[in-house]
């Protein structure tokens, strides 16, 4: 399996998206922003799709996209966006408007799975080289601003009452959940918030420390991909698929740990 180079890429670009997205997706879960996780999927692929039909690098297209819905979301606010009940149309608008751009694209079919569900034969070492850039980038922010991005994320009353920027950290991490989703090609633009919001959704029933949480969230994380990775190469399914019944059964498994946890409690 390894003497392919698009499996030592996979592999490579995989593990590296996993830790980013088992590191954020604890703030995810903690800030509620799971469903805005999953608009910003959608929008990517749009995104993807116009980079596509535009004939650019299709990262290019999920960042453009990606990027500017964060900007929108920070500018109406994250409460409003969840209640507004405009957001299923701006779903639907830009899940048609990314098959639009697909079907006006005269790529062949294979190329839009790609896009909607990943591919373990879509990685380049061009692609592994962006990632790494991207996947840098966010884990650097992330480490820079975590005393906030903590205090702000898990005690949000305390943090506006110690006089922190909220509104600013806000935006800026709906900016880094931007960045992050926009790197699909192993998982795909439509699946890629399972990876954002399971692992860590999984993590909470195992430990209640936020190091911990991080820690066992990008380990789910890490071993959902190497195993879709493996169980695409053999049988060709999509990754997506393995990966997301990994971290459904590690979610399953979570909540059973905490149920025997409570019992024992109880006793």
């Amino acid at each position: 399996m390894f003497q392919y180079d698009f499996m030592q890429h996979a592999f490579i670009a995989g593990t590296l998206v996993a830790l980013m997205w088992g590191v954020i997706g604890v703030f995810i879960m903690a800030r509620n922003l799971s469903f805005i996780a999953h608009t910003f999927s959608h929008i990517g692929f749009a995104g993807a799709a116009f980079a596509v039909f535009a004939g650019i690098d299709p990262l290019g297209g999920l960042l453009l996209f990606t990027i500017l819905s964060a900007l929108g979301v920070g500018q109406l606010g994250v409460k409003k966006f969840r209640r507004d009940a405009s957001v299923s149309v701006i779903l639907s608008f830009f899940l048609g408007l990314g098959i639009l751009f697909l079907s006006l694209s005269n790529k062949q079919s294979n190329f839009t799975s790609t896009i909607l569900f990943g591919s373990v034969v879509g990685i380049d070492l061009q692609d592994v080289w962006q990632i790494v850039g991207l996947t840098v980038f966010v884990m650097a922010v992330l480490a820079a601003g975590y005393r906030w991005l903590k205090f702000d994320s898990f005690d949000q009353v305390g943090a506006e009452a110690a006089g922190l920027p909220i509104r600013w950290i806000s935006i800026g991490f709906l900016l880094l959940m931007s960045i992050a989703v926009s790197v699909v090609q192993i998982v795909g633009a439509l699946l890629v918030f399972a990876l954002m919001t399971v692992p860590a959704a999984a993590a909470r029933y195992f430990t209640q420390s936020v190091i911990g949480m991080i820690v066992i969230s990008s380990i789910l994380a890490v071993l959902g991909v190497w195993f879709g990775l493996v169980m695409s190469y053999y049988t060709s399914a999509p990754v997506s698929f393995f990966i997301t019944t990994f971290e459904a059964a590690m979610y399953m498994l979570g909540l059973a740990f905490q149920k025997n946890i409570c019992l024992d409690t109880a006793r």
